[in-house]
């Protein structure tokens, strides 16, 4: 393998992304995408403008199964392929380019390193890849994947099993969710009832926390409290590794519109 793969991996993938994220200035944040969910791109520009609010910039780097295929060049030179789109923000279409930094023991953590590298004036990294992609880039270590989901069935479908994948595969037990969905929508709520409950009596995971979107407004408004709740959240240093057996009441917890730990 030739490019940014050519450095060892470490044997202990954990211990290698944990020194990684001690040591990094940017916030690695995993996005898992969902072929299901029709505005999963302007989800992506609600995170970036709720990271801006913060002052971060955020590099987009787009793996999910419906994003633009990554370019020739990215494992010779990768910071060339990143785009810039606005002060903020930069891009970096990855659709299949993970698995190119794929070591003998099946992780791929080394592309986070190379993305930190190509990109220094990143201060946020999101991650959005399928399932299967995150399992490979962040097996135990410590952070919080991100489900994105609407309200219609098959996006909650394919949510609740991509967090069933990270949690049996990778051992990341704790997740938030982002539902696209009106604000009269009379199910968003139920949603996030039904996937923090099936978390925790079948996985033995955590829903943290959740926060609603509605894709139609305008996207020059300013976050929402509870996604600015979110950002200030995610851009915390990682903490001790929180636990299912944790969590408090969830159905309470979210009725009430809080995190659930």
């Amino acid at each position: 393998m030739t490019g940014f793969h050519s450095r060892p991996a470490p044997l202990d993938q954990a211990d290698g992304l944990r020194r990684l994220f001690a040591h990094a200035r940017v916030c690695f944040v995993p996005v898992v995408s969902n072929p299901h969910v029709a505005f999963g791109g302007v989800m992506l520009e609600r995170l970036c403008a709720a990271f801006a609010e913060h002052g971060r910039h955020t590099l987009v780097v787009d793996a999910g199964e419906h994003s633009p295929s990554h370019n020739e060049m990215a494992t010779l030179d990768l910071a060339s392929c990143i785009e810039p789109l606005s002060a903020q923000v930069s891009y970096l279409g990855a659709r299949g380019l993970p698995i190119k930094f794929v070591d003998t023991h099946g992780s791929t953590a080394s592309f986070l390193q190379a993305v930190a590298d190509a990109a220094p004036e990143a201060d946020a990294v999101l991650i959005h890849a399928g399932a299967s992609d995150l399992c490979r880039l962040f097996a135990r270590s410590e952070v919080r994947p991100l489900l994105l989901a609407d309200d219609h069935p098959a996006s909650v479908t394919h949510a609740y099993a991509s967090m069933k994948l990270l949690t049996q595969r990778a051992g990341l037990i704790v997740h938030d969710l982002l539902l696209a969905a009106a604000t009269t929508s009379p199910r968003a709520e139920r949603i996030a009832m039904q996937i923090a409950t099936c978390a925790d009596d079948f996985l033995g995971a955590v829903l943290r926390d959740w926060v609603q979107i509605d894709p139609a407004t305008d996207a020059k408004e300013l976050p929402s409290p509870a996604l600015r709740r979110w950002a200030r959240d995610t851009l915390q240093p990682p903490s001790t590794p929180v636990h299912a057996s944790d969590a408090p009441a969830r159905a309470e917890a979210l009725h009430a519109g809080h995190a659930l730990i």
